[in-house]
């Protein structure tokens, strides 16, 4: 064999081995995780509980960068354009990923091609909860006070989730409300307790010790069944309002290009860490979240699927691309 064909033939052993020395190598360095909400969220929680248990497995630390703004656009864009590598990993939601498209006329990356889906990590269970000094006590009553106001009711928005849901549940009901923005689940809920805003919509565990200890007044859940943290609360359906569609969920990606191996091997992590029993009754099943684990090919599909029923839920609501 001469020295150019020996030189071919190591060249092509060595493609083929790469990738599995790539992935056995990772990480070399410390791991990046972007969350696109501001920090306290109940997203946030569950990233930094997963990034500490990835640190100690990998002996890397993994640092959580909260990058908020834009409805989550920001930080999309922020994992969006970083180094596909593995080193930059994102906790995006359904806002990111399936209503931004239908709700933004510029989205600063592809929803359908600049990631990289690692598991879907987590359903949110939410709830509709009001100041208690707003004098109702049940789904029915918020909706005919705020007919009665001239005005109408402010609501807290931490997502366009949030939005889209009360705008379709204005439209099925009659009811009048306005929402005011926020940056996150915590903001929002800060803003209900205050009183700036006297109704909210958001992650049930953003809001169970303030439930319970009756600072704030929870009307419905929007799960199939009653939730165990909230048994006496009626969900949406038992509420008189079936109108409920997508649910909020949150999952894990990396940037596109990230190597199939690396991915294989964050898969592999992030599910043993998640799918602990312990770390589910701490993390998910304590903050009203509910384990949603799956492959990357699964969740590609399932990203696909709920992009359809994300458009569908916006041309229902009326809202335009901004």
């Amino acid at each position: 064999m001469n020295r150019i064909a020996a030189l071919l033939l190591f060249a092509a052993f060595a493609g083929v081995h790469a990738p599995a020395a790539l992935a056995q190598d990772y990480p070399t360095k410390p791991i990046r995780a972007i969350m696109p909400l501001s920090a306290g969220g109940l997203g946030d929680t569950v990233l930094r509980a997963i990034g500490q248990e990835l640190g100690k497995a990998w002996g890397q630390t993994v640092v959580v960068e909260n990058r908020p703004g834009a409805s989550t656009m920001l930080g999309g864009q922020a994992c969006a354009t970083a180094p596909a590598d593995g080193h930059t990993i994102c906790m995006l939601a359904v806002d990111t990923l399936s209503y931004g498209p239908h709700l933004f006329k510029n989205v600063p990356f592809n929803p359908a091609g600049s990631f990289e889906p690692i598991t879907n990590v987590m359903f949110l269970t939410e709830v509709m909860t009001v100041n208690p000094s707003l004098a109702v006590s049940s789904l029915k009553q918020l909706i005919e006070l705020s007919k009665a106001r001239p005005n109408g009711l402010n609501y807290a928005s931490p997502a366009n989730g949030v939005t889209l849901f009360m705008e379709k549940f204005k439209r099925d009901t009659g009811a009048n409300f306005n929402m005011v923005p926020y940056r996150g689940g915590a903001d929002a809920v800060t803003a209900v307790l205050g009183g700036d805003v006297p109704v909210g919509f958001f992650g049930m565990g953003n809001s169970v010790p303030n439930l319970t200890s009756g600072r704030l007044k929870a009307l419905a859940v929007d799960s199939r069944a009653r939730s165990p943290l909230l048994p006496n609360v009626p969900t949406f359906a038992e509420a008189g309002y079936s109108g409920v569609a997508n649910r909020a969920w949150f999952g894990m990606f990396a940037p596109a290009g990230t190597p199939k191996p690396i991915i294989g091997k964050l898969h592999a992590e992030i599910t043993r860490i998640v799918g602990d029993a312990e770390f589910q009754k701490k993390y998910l099943i304590a903050l009203g979240l509910e384990p949603a684990l799956n492959t990357p090919e699964e969740f590609a599909k399932f990203l696909e699927e709920d992009r359809v029923r994300a458009a569908e839920l916006v041309k229902i609501s009326g809202l335009q691309p901004q």
